[in-house]
């Protein structure tokens, strides 16, 4: 890993991790939808501008089907989850059952993809479902009436971005990732849109939570993929399976630092066997990065989760 890519890995990982902060700001006053809406529409705008200077067609004809599909369950669905999810629960555990979504992710491809897993995978599997009984038995969230609800709608997001990753890990179409990335911030813009009528909203925002709604839309989706495709192009998938441990990290950072928010050994040891349980689910061992620093750079980039 060069000295570049570290910090790229860094910056990306503080940036995802800050979406759970501007959710858990912007949530309670927008409500999920309008908050999501905000977020896919302001960083399709912000793709499609790139795309257009990156000269990148996004050959909407030919693969809307797909975007659609990618849309409603890599953005759409677990997006609108996390937002309710956030009205009720801290960044922190937020971002750490975020996590999990490596685990559900090699629960899908087993039963959709016929893989076989393996007995270190099982034991990731296990010590996964046990780290988030230790988070939700700790009480490091606010006991409000819906609390159990807001962490089925945690846990089901991540679901969601299994089946996503399954589906375009077995899509036979020949997309790249910048396009599935701007052509799913579409479909979702316009799959939230159908959605805004039910959802009324009845406090203004102030300038702090539209704020923290631009950030979430131009920093946090739309800047944040292009330096996720930059490290997928310069270290291959390492660098996804990476980013995915440090996010909780800055999670509980900022929720410390600028929402005042409270952690205790319950939330570090469920956090380290979530991520623990998520490194085996996935073969991740000291011995993975030490053979995958030894192998060459890939030739094309993989595809975004």
């Amino acid at each position: 890993m060069t000295a570049g890519s570290a910090v790229r890995l860094l910056i990306l990982a503080a940036i995802w991790g800050g979406s759970f902060l501007f959710m858990r700001i912007g949530a309670p006053v927008l409500g999920p939808a309008w908050l999501i809406q905000f977020r896919v529409g302001i960083a399709a705008l912000f793709l499609l501008i790139c795309a257009a200077w990156l000269r990148k067609p996004l050959q909407l004809r030919q693969y809307w089907r797909h975007y659609l599909i990618l849309g409603c369950l890599n953005s759409a669905l677990p997006f609108f989850l996390i937002a309710f999810a956030a009205k009720t629960l801290t960044a922190s555990l937020l971002s750490v059952l975020n996590s999990a979504s490596p685990i559900f992710g090699a629960i899908i491809s087993v039963v959709w993809l016929r893989n076989r897993i393996t007995k270190l995978s099982a034991a990731g599997l296990a010590m996964g479902v046990i780290g988030v009984f230790i988070l939700v038995q700790g009480g490091i969230a606010a006991r409000a009436d819906d609390w159990g609800i807001a962490v089925a709608a945690a846990l089901l997001s991540t679901i969601f971005y299994g089946i996503a990753g399954t589906y375009a890990k077995a899509s036979p179409k020949p997309i790249e990732p910048f396009s599935n990335a701007h052509g799913s911030m579409w479909a979702a813009t316009v799959l939230m849109a159908l959605t805004l009528p039910f959802y009324p909203t009845s406090t203004a925002p102030t300038l702090g939570v539209w704020t923290a709604v631009a950030a979430l839309g131009v920093l946090c989706t739309g800047v944040a993929y292009l330096i996720y495709f930059r490290l997928i192009q310069d270290m291959g998938p390492i660098s996804a399976l990476s980013v995915t441990f440090l996010i909780p990290v800055f999670g509980i950072l900022w929720g410390v630092l600028f929402l005042d928010e409270q952690i205790g050994w319950s939330t570090i040891i469920g956090a380290l066997v979530v991520l623990a349980g998520t490194a085996l689910t996935n073969g991740i061992t000291p011995r993975f990065f030490l053979e995958s620093g030894k192998s060459s750079r890939p030739d094309r980039p993989e595809k975004s989760p």
